[in-house]
């Protein structure tokens, strides 16, 4: 019996039992119709980032389709949006206090933000017009294995950002990466940046806990570690664990903390992950040689 349908654009999943794999694009309203027959719950986990020829597609016309092929489904129980803290403009955009799910929405310059921003959006607004049961978890930046590693290369292996060439200079950034100094960000304050961050175990629980749950039936909820990924204190770590030394970049990014109260108030979800174990485990972790790193979209 087909438990999991997988509508896949760009990845090609391993063939399971359990597993029946639909390949098309979002955008495609065909191939939504045939992804989504007889399907009870729906996880909504595709994005694009900075691209303005793909993110209309994807945000607003895949978005609309699912939104509509759950709508009219007979079998259609709850409607799970897994969004991200770019809509409240996570570093980009200053917050006096903690965010919550209250905040107002705020996407920052580009496209990728505007397109959290319009996912939480429509899918709350098919639930006043229509009704439908939904939940959207509003994820921080999501990383695991040997991610954050990356996040903190000066390398042309760097994962996410931030763009070094609009910090460094490219003669600094070889410099730097020779010496596999690792970057202490400052903010605009100049002071250790703060942003958030999860990980994907974590993200996964919290997944699997809204499923079918009355409490997180038409909720939004932050779902990050329960403290900002400090840069001073990410440092430390690694200067005392793997015997790193930093060097301070001065960032324009704002120090924001999430607030994840709610989540643990309603769902009684709590992260397993805090800063010393996501650091820890990222620089100590062991890529297999079948388990390459592949970065699955731009930014």
């Amino acid at each position: 019996k087909i438990n999991i349908v997988a509508l896949c654009h760009n990845r090609h999943l391993e063939i399971f039992p359990q597993i029946e794999i639909v390949s098309g694009s979002i955008s495609d309203r065909e191939t939504v119709h045939r992804a989504m027959a007889d399907v009870s719950h729906v996880v909504h986990l595709a994005t694009v980032k900075e691209d303005p020829a793909l993110v209309m597609d994807v945000a607003i016309k895949g978005m609309f389709w699912m939104l509509e092929e759950f709508r009219l489904s007979p079998s259609a129980r709850q409607f799970i949006l897994v969004g991200g803290d770019a809509a409240v403009g996570h570093c980009f955009i200053p917050h006096a206090d903690p965010v919550t799910e209250t905040t107002p929405r705020a996407a920052y310059p580009g496209v990728y933000a505007l397109s959290k921003v319009i996912e939480e959006v429509m899918l709350e607004q098919y639930n006043y017009q229509y009704g439908i049961n939904f939940t959207t978890l509003r994820a921080s930046w999501i990383m695991e294995k040997d991610d954050l590693k990356f996040a903190l290369s000066f390398g042309a292996d760097q994962f996410g950002g931030p763009n070094w060439d609009t910090l460094v200079t490219p003669s600094d950034r070889q410099e730097f990466a020779s010496e596999q100094l690792v970057p202490l960000l400052l903010d605009c304050s100049n002071n250790p940046l703060r942003r958030n961050i999860v990980h994907l175990d974590d993200l996964v629980d919290i997944m699997i806990n809204v499923i079918d749950n009355d409490r997180a039936f038409g909720e939004l909820f932050n779902v990050t570690m329960t403290t900002p990924l400090d840069n001073s204190e990410v440092s430390r770590l690694l200067h005392t664990n793997f015997g790193l030394r930093s060097i301070a970049i001065k960032t324009p990014f704002h120090s924001n903390s999430f607030s994840n109260a709610k989540a643990q108030r309603v769902l009684n979800w709590k992260p397993k992950y805090d800063l010393r174990r996501m650091v820890v485990e990222g620089f100590d972790y062991l890529r297999a040689a079948d388990d390459p790193r592949k970065i699955w979209y731009v930014g």
